[in-house]
């Protein structure tokens, strides 16, 4: 799967699994914060990412530090998920 198709599946996951809309995947910039200023998403939604994650990648995030690391923005997710992905 192409970079670009991979950020607009999870762009559109992201907004299913955390029940986002009226919020479009264009509205989600690759490279906007998900936490804090950014998306504005919070700790429940990061238990969220990582069930997406899991469910959907087979990447299992297990220690809270590597999870911040990784759910930083769509680039840094969509990285790892190439890198990691089992499904």
């Amino acid at each position: 799967m192409e970079v670009q198709e991979l950020k607009q599946q999870l762009k559109l996951q992201i907004i299913e699994f955390l029940n986002l809309s009226p919020l479009t995947s264009e509205e989600i910039k690759d490279d906007e914060p998900l936490f804090g200023d950014g998306l504005g998403l919070d700790s429940i939604d990061s238990l969220e990412l990582i069930v997406l994650l899991k469910k959907e990648y087979g990447i299992i995030i297990q220690d809270p530090k590597e999870g911040r690391k990784i759910l930083v923005d769509v680039n840094t997710i969509v990285d790892y998920i190439n890198k990691n992905r089992t499904k």
